[in-house]
């Protein structure tokens, strides 16, 4: 071997040996022989350097993974014989190969057994077992082999093709019969000779066994000489864990129902036999997490067992199944309401999905002793309910550790664990509402009356459960405060005494953001209830919400503020001048350049202008006051923005562009996201306020011409003329070409498509208004869009492909909206050479890009052009070029080998093909037939019968017929 070559292969080696050990090593895999080299290397023990070891088993795990099949018999030969010697010599080690050698010898071992079983090496495993016996170092690299082995056949997280299934099948088919038992006794006298001398090889071994177990027998395993050896391990402090697992395993193994049930029946008597029940003494964290697992795998099985039984219609066994299931559920309680929370949340499941058992009993609670589906029924004990929703309560509040400033992975997991316990409090709610209802009343109404002394959690959890009972108890369309007297009075009683009893101005950020997030939650209360509407919106403007000293409570207050302004602003009227004023510093625009952090960020303000707008336009003052508001809330944005633009045009340093920049993109957002407070009934027109945004749109326009940070720039300006075309209407088209002659300049890929919708807005609004203007702009757009689809880009830069495929999209997508509209005079006045060009480049979409959104937009333009231009009174010259290009493009695409007829969006092109063909049968007639027949169909090599069918369906009315006639036709014709 390269002796300077293996020198690279230290981790500490220079680069240039580094670079020779991979070119030695690519070259060693590239040759036929050379992995002999490493074999005998192997096989002799000729270095002691872990890192060449590691190196010569990947150039065998290559020859193995990729030439095996071109392997001699005597080179297999060679191949065994390397391993068998190599684990010989593992033998006699004292301190065994590092674990990343023997990972990668198990692995070849596995890919060996794999590429060679049964056919070329049935004794693989009796083979390895006769040399390694019961020694240590041979026992650890068999039970690495094993799993390395269920890692290729059996590991189900693996996706694999399927013949690479097939073969995987056939080998455990051949391993249950030939060699299976033999290994499972291999385990056996492994976990009893090792338990106590050699604990890390027992765990090893209850991983193999854990891993095979669901695809073996199970008797092999589930019996009583080898669950007694389990139960042993469970009291060995280094295996119980690793014991659990493989009990774990055991208990999910697919089986009959019945067998099932008496499988976990007998676990758990011996295993509560043995003690393991009390988990209240059991001061092993760890061990109590897997525990906690084996409960929650045993209650899951019961219950899919109790699940099949009751559909077979069996109700002995379906009792036996519902009796072992309830007799776990107080074992599984403890654990829930245990302090560790990955303890508790391991059994989440199973206390769900038992909580979906008792929710069928009840509905069959009708007066009968039996059922034949479920055996008997019972009602669901209230004790069990009562223990899980105090266990719930208590599990969803927080502790002392839970840091609120810098929330990290721990909290982060508890918040998951969190959105776990409220799946079971809404399924107890679907099985007893009325002790929900009456458990969170009793809670909240005992912490509401001394908020002042109780602890941040208690309050929190307390106002929580208030706001979980709003999906746990679900009501229509939101109406918690209608219907069910019951529930409409509790929910109202407990909405009261929140936003009565002061618990707004609890100082921690917890509780004021769950204040706030109930009350919004329950907003319909104050429809209800509007004589507090005041105090809670002092709570929203002052210390306790916007002003709060925490920036995140600042920040969710904002949002949740515009979604009460929203949904109440009819019952707001009276305060709306007062609560603008005291927002007012809220709504200003701040330079970035000021030496202290705004109250509020940039997307905060814009719930706070959308608020503003709705609070104004919703308002019940005349047109004039409300655009004297309306101009008093932008005016101050509109003066600011050109100093602004002025200065990012000056600015040299790209960092103070970007927050010029972005300062301007706020402006203009700022003043979009007013628009949405009007509506059809309350029109910007209506309100008085066109004026004021037509000045807004001569202020912004200007930043379209700005050299630098001009993406940004356009994109904001580009979606504020997207709102004011819904608002505004007719009033901004005369902004129109001079913001599209700006963004037509300079124009990269995502610019046009970006610019694209907004003409075709346009078109599709205003229609033949904006004719005159589509027809100056359509040749320049379209023209910037070849260009743009011209520039060279590099063969592997996914992004530039991707942008011009949607470019691509975008510009057929625009010719079909303006085809669309009835403007023929905008395609037909361009010329006849730039409409042929046009006209051409859809051709070309239809057929040559492998793109089916597009090749579909494309043939519905083409139907669009055959309906205005053809038939004998079409356009001269229309009716050739339709037979000629427009006729063939319909079996010229679906002819292509990447028209794949079993993907959804290409049998949709597919039917706008058929579209177009009858469209031009009814423009053309039978002139179209004779076409077919006589001169297309035959240069396709149609038969005659063929074509005459396809002309016949071409003729049906339906055209339903034509599209699944097609379908069948270029099915055939591709075969």
């Amino acid at each position: 071997m390269d002796e300077q070559a293996l020198m690279g292969l230290d981790p500490g080696a220079d680069a240039r040996y580094r670079q020779r050990a991979m070119a030695y090593f690519e070259q060693l895999k590239e040759s036929q022989d050379a992995w002999e080299v490493c074999a005998q290397a192997l096989a002799k023990g000729l270095y002691d350097d872990d890192h060449v070891k590691f190196f010569c088993f990947q150039v065998l795990e290559h020859q193995i993974k990729f030439r095996h099949a071109g392997l001699s018999g005597g080179q297999r030969q060679l191949l065994r014989e390397t391993l068998m010697k190599w684990l010989q010599s593992q033998l006699p080690r004292a301190q065994p190969e590092k674990i990343f050698v023997r990972n990668k010898a198990a692995q070849v071992l596995a890919l060996t057994f794999v590429a060679e079983y049964p056919a070329l090496w049935p004794e693989f495993f009796f083979d390895v077992l006769a040399l390694v016996g019961l020694n240590p170092r041979g026992v650890d690299i068999y039970l690495r082999t094993l799993m390395a082995v269920d890692g290729e056949i059996v590991d189900r997280d693996v996706a694999r093709a399927p013949e690479v299934t097939r073969r995987n099948t056939l080998i455990k088919d051949a391993m249950r019969e030939q060699c299976i038992p033999g290994l499972v006794e291999s385990w056996f006298q492994i976990l009893h000779a090792y338990q106590l001398g050699h604990p890390e090889l027992t765990c090893q071994c209850l991983e193999v066994v854990g891993a095979y177990v669901s695809w073996i027998d199970l008797g092999l395993i589930a019996n009583e000489r080898f669950i007694n050896l389990l139960l042993g391990h469970m009291s060995v402090e280094e295996l119980r864990e690793e014991a659990c697992d493989c009990l774990l395993e055991i208990v999910n193994k697919g089986m009959d129902p019945v067998d099932k049930t008496k499988l976990v029946e007998s676990l758990c008597t011996v295993l509560q036999a043995a003690g393991f029940f009390y988990v209240e003494r059991e001061e092993d964290v760890d061990f109590l997490a897997k525990f906690s697992r084996l409960v929650n795998g045993m209650g899951q099985s019961l219950v899919a067992s109790w699940t099949k039984l009751a559909k077979a219609g069996s109700a002995e066994d379906a009792g036996a199944a519902l009796d072992a299931l309830e007799a776990k559920v107080a074992l599984a309680l403890r654990l829930l309401a245990h302090p560790d929370d990955d303890i508790s949340a391991n059994v989440v499941a199973f206390c769900y999905e038992y909580l979906h058992v008792l929710k069928q009993l009840p509905e069959l609670s009708d007066g009968r002793k039996n059922n034949a589906e479920v055996g008997p029924v019972r009602r669901p004990p209230s004790t069990v309910l009562d223990a899980i929703l105090l266990a719930v309560i208590k599990k969803l509040t927080y502790d002392d550790e839970y840091n609120f400033d810098n929330e990290g992975e721990d909290e982060a997991m508890f918040v998951e664990y969190r959105k776990q316990l409220k799946m079971l409090l809404d399924r107890l709610a679907q099985v007893s509402p009325e002790l929900v209802l009456g458990t969170v009343r009793r809670v909240f109404a005992d912490t509401m009356g001394k908020w002042q002394s109780s602890s941040f959690m208690e309050v929190e959890v307390a106002i929580r459960l208030l706001y979980m009972l709003g999906e746990a108890l679900p009501a229509s369309h939101g109406a918690h405060f209608s219907g069910d007297a019951v529930k409409t009075g509790v929910l109202q009683d407990m909405m009261t005494t929140l936003v009565t009893c002061g618990v707004s101005g609890y100082r921690h950020t917890c509780v004021s953001l769950e204040f706030f997030e109930t009350v919004v939650r329950y907003d319909k209360f104050f429809v209800v209830e509007p004589r507090h509407i005041p105090d809670v919106l002092m709570a929203f403007l002052d210390q306790r919400g916007l002003r709060h000293s925490s920036p995140k409570v600042r920040s969710r207050v904002a949002y949740l503020f515009s979604r009460f302004i929203k949904t109440l602003h009819k019952h707001i009227t009276p305060f709306v001048e007062d609560i603008l004023t005291r927002i007012q510093d809220l709504l200003e625009l701040a330079p970035p350049d000021k030496n202290f952090p705004a109250p509020l960020t940039g997307d905060d303000q814009l719930f706070m202008f959308e608020a503003a707008g709705v609070l104004i336009v919703s308002g019940e003052s005349p047109a004039e006051r409300k655009r004297a508001l309306m101009r008093g809330l932008l005016a101050p944005l509109v003066d600011a923005f050109r100093p602004l633009l002025d200065k990012l045009a000056a600015e040299t340093d790209e960092e103070a562009r970007e927050a010029l920049a972005d300062c301007l993109g706020h402006a203009v957002a700022f003043v979009s996201r007013t628009s949405k407070a009007f509506s059809n009934k309350q029109t910007v027109k209506q309100c008085g306020c066109t004026e004021v945004y037509r000045d807004c749109l001569l202020a912004f326009l200007p930043a379209l011409s700005c050299p630098v940070q001009r993406g940004a720039l356009r994109s904001c300006v580009r979606s504020f003329l997207h709102r004011m075309i819904i608002c505004m209407e007719e009033e901004v088209l005369p902004f129109i070409p001079a913001a599209s002659e700006h963004m037509l300049k300079d124009c990269e890929a995502r610019d046009l498509q970006e610019l694209i919708p907004l003409i075709s807005q346009i078109t599709a609004k205003f229609k033949r208004q904006v004719s005159p203007f589509l027809q100056r702009v359509f040749m320049p757009l379209v023209l910037c869009i070849f260009e743009a689809l011209a520039r060279p880009a590099d063969d592997n830069d996914q992004t530039a492909a991707l942008e011009k495929q949607m470019l691509r999209r975008s510009y057929f997508a625009f010719v079909l909206t303006v085809a669309g509209s009835g403007m023929n005079e905008v395609l037909v006045n361009q010329g006849a050479e730039n409409v042929e060009r046009v006209v051409f480049t859809i051709i070309q979409g239809a057929v040559d890009f492998p793109d089916p959104v597009a090749q579909k937009t494309c043939f519905a333009i083409l139907a669009r052009l055959v309906e205005l231009w053809g038939g004998k009174a079409g356009t001269a010259g229309f009716a050739d070029f339709t037979y000629k290009h427009i006729v063939p493009a319909c079996f010229q695409a679906p002819l292509k080998p990447t028209f794949d007829l079993s993907d959804a969006q290409t049998v949709l092109t597919l039917s706008e093909v058929a579209v177009t063909l009858k469209t031009v049968y009814v423009k053309q007639g039978p002139e179209l037939l004779e076409f077919l027949q006589r001169d297309y169909l035959p240069s396709l090599r149609v038969s005659p019968e063929v074509a005459q069918e396809l002309c016949h369906v071409l003729q049906q009315p339906d055209a339903k017929v034509l599209k699944t006639y097609l379908k069948v036709f270029f099915q055939q014709a591709k075969q």
